[in-house]
């Protein structure tokens, strides 16, 4: 698991599937809230021209020497909710997030929001 501590350190390196099949470059990690450990990423992904930002589960996340391998499929994780490179995730559409995953939404006692981007 990336922690907290080193999100910076992994930025830009490749992601990869669990057969080694570069999905795109890490953008950025969105940490739990209630937990404080880093529970999404965006990834980097598309033509030079048209790239967006796809939203990966950072479940058993195996980290190597540039790149960081995710445990969910290239085809998948292309198919996951996106939003454009200068874009925020709004809250209304975070647990969208989750459904595609088949992940638990859990935001706040008070309707927090369950992530937070690093």
């Amino acid at each position: 698991m990336i922690r907290a501590a080193d999100v910076r350190e992994w930025r830009d390196h490749d992601v990869v599937d669990p057969k080694g099949r570069k999905i795109g470059v890490l953008e950025a990690v969105y940490v739990d809230t209630a937990t404080d450990e880093p529970a999404m990423a965006t990834v980097r992904t598309g033509l030079p021209t048209r790239h967006r930002l796809v939203f990966v589960p950072l479940d058993e996340v195996v980290l190597g020497p540039g790149y960081v391998r995710v445990s969910h499929a290239r085809g998948k994780v292309r198919k996951a909710p996106s939003m454009g490179t200068d874009d925020v995730l709004p809250a209304e559409r975070e647990e969208t997030v989750f459904r595609y995953y088949d992940i638990a939404y859990r935001p706040g006692v008070h309707g927090e929001r369950q992530l937070a981007r690093r």
